[in-house]
């Protein structure tokens, strides 16, 4: 284990041979489930800002937020990256991460890119440690809509302030934005189709996703509804881009707190068998 876990601590573990940055909130794995927090196609640990402390301090859980390779203070990640590079991170290198900071049992909670890999985690490696999902705007196929606005995005960082602007948060925004939009922007990408591991998960889910998501539509929504076997939530939030946590901070923290305490509630119960 390389993590000695103290709320609010900071540093770096090693997973799939690279250095990620790491933080910790809240109490430790073995006193208290832990939420475990995977960052969009272009956050990081920092662009998280005070959200994984204000999901800690409402659900009693510990929080474990981590920047994947080529984002925030983490190493580089190798580029270019492989179409299937969220499958990669689930599967090679997420058990590193969890094992990593000694997980025992808890909740992944991603948001878009993380969403997915939090997904295809579940439903590819079997860890009873993980007993429910948080989705935050997920994607498990491409959108016309949604590629068009990554295609925006590479024209804006190419010709406005957004490089600028990520540098603040990101060590080499260059390899931050390549290592998301080129492979998004890849030919091969288009027909890119993870759903299918949808139909292996058999835990529950909350799945929360903006009316007004520039990335996605609510048919990502309605592929987990249609393929699930597991109980499943929905918090369709009016008035809501792609980043719910922001857009709509209160109702999501509160979709998110009144899901985690059904879920530790169910967990807790015991069944008496006659």
């Amino acid at each position: 284990m390389q993590v000695d876990w103290t709320d609010g601590k900071t540093g770096f573990l090693t997973a799939g041979g690279k250095s990620l940055e790491y933080a910790c909130f809240g109490p430790a794995p073995d006193q208290a489930p832990t939420i475990v927090m995977l960052h969009e196609g272009l956050g990081c640990l920092a662009l998280w800002r005070d959200f994984p402390q204000r999901v800690a301090a409402a659900t009693g859980c510990g929080v474990f937020v981590y920047s994947r390779a080529g984002y925030g203070q983490s190493d580089l990640a190798d580029l270019p990256r492989p179409l299937d590079y969220m499958t990669r991170e689930a599967v090679d290198v997420l058990p590193q991460v969890l094992d990593g900071f000694g997980f025992q049992n808890g909740i992944l909670m991603g948001h878009s890119d993380g969403a997915t890999i939090a997904a295809i985690y579940a439903g590819s490696v079997e860890d009873f440690r993980v007993r429910g999902l948080i989705l935050m705007a997920p994607h498990f196929f491409t959108e016309d809509m949604g590629l068009a606005e990554i295609s925006k995005a590479k024209t804006v960082f190419e010709t406005g302030e957004l490089k600028q602007k990520m540098a603040k948060y990101h060590r080499d925004p260059e390899n931050t934005f390549r290592g998301w939009n080129d492979s998004w922007l890849a030919p091969g990408f288009k027909s890119w189709n993870v759903g299918e591991v949808i139909d292996y998960l058999r835990i529950p889910v909350l799945a929360i996703q903006g009316r007004q998501d520039q990335y996605g539509t609510l048919a990502q929504i309605d592929e987990i509804d249609s393929r699930i076997y597991s109980p499943l939530e929905t918090a369709i939030l009016d008035d809501c881009g792609h980043s719910p946590h922001f857009d709509q901070p209160k109702q999501t923290l509160a979709a998110i707190t009144d899901f985690t305490a059904r879920l530790i509630r169910i967990e807790r119960e015991s069944v008496e068998i006659t």
